[in-house]
């Protein structure tokens, strides 16, 4: 199957540059509808949606070959190369964040910088680490999704979301949760929230930037810290926002952290 197809791949922009944004558990590209316009004049825009969610071709799918967050970096891989794009900033959010560090990992020459948006390796708490829920907060999360997954998702949006004051964004949330599939989506959520990509951040050699909300239940700030510690090359921007989408929730103040950061580079290039 082509992969455009496959993943209502969009693409826009003026630039040259490419920047491929990758949404969270249970949305899609529209995610990112308040942060791409301000890129769209200087780089090359490229939008999908992960196979099970938004506009994808869900005909390929399979449990076992999506059965890896590997899998999905592995479209990611090949949306790239099919495009032919070339020193890729990759802009992933929550889960695909991670699934953007395994990209790189396998195929690095592909990518110049990747923008973690609200980054976790792990959920769990172990010995050592902060993950921010128990190994019995996760088996209730994945057992009340299993149950029921409409009451699941209206239940996990505004926490996630983490924004009482604007019900409209967990709303939204809640309604992209409940136009996934519930196979893929339960499928999913399995891979996310039992992750564990700690010794992988150790592998990684692309420069990132780590965006962290100053209040996050899903992944907290010992989180990002661990990953800023684990990350050789690396820095993180602690934003103002609170919850878990600042691409919905503040995207004023993500967009200027991501600018900055781009900035930043083309200066020192240039200096």
């Amino acid at each position: 199957m082509d992969v455009l197809k496959r993943n209502n791949v969009q693409v826009r922009g003026k630039g040259q540059i490419p920047m491929l944004f990758a949404h969270g558990y249970g949305c899609d590209q529209n995610m990112w509808r308040f942060i791409t316009p301000a890129f769209e004049e200087d780089y090359k825009i490229v939008l999908f949606d992960h196979v099970g969610f938004g506009n994808s071709d869900i005909s390929g799918y399979t449990p076992k070959k999506y059965g890896s967050l590997q899998a999905y970096a592995d479209d990611i891989i090949e949306i790239c190369e099919t495009l032919n794009l070339k020193d890729v900033i990759f802009v992933g959010h929550s889960v695909s964040a991670m699934i953007g560090v395994l990209a790189a990992i396998k195929k690095p020459k592909l990518f110049q910088k990747l923008i973690l948006v609200g980054p976790s390796p792990r959920y769990i708490n172990e010995i050592g680490y902060t993950g921010g829920f128990s190994r019995e907060d996760i088996n209730g999360l994945l057992e009340s999704l299993d149950s029921n997954y409409l009451a699941w998702a209206a239940a996990i949006a505004p926490v996630i979301m983490g924004h009482a004051d604007k019900p409209e964004l967990s709303e939204e949330l809640a309604a992209s949760f409940c136009r996934s599939h519930p196979e893929f989506a339960k499928n999913f959520a399995y891979l996310t929230f039992l992750s564990d990509n700690r010794e992988d951040l150790k592998k990684l050699r692309t420069k990132s930037l780590i965006l962290q909300c100053k209040e996050d239940v899903i992944a907290p700030m010992e989180v990002g810290e661990y990953l800023k510690a684990n990350i050789a090359d690396s820095e993180m921007v602690v934003l103002e926002a609170t919850g878990h989408c600042p691409n919905l929730s503040a995207p004023k103040e993500t967009i200027k952290a991501i600018q900055d950061f781009l900035h930043a580079e083309t200066v020192g290039k240039n200096a």
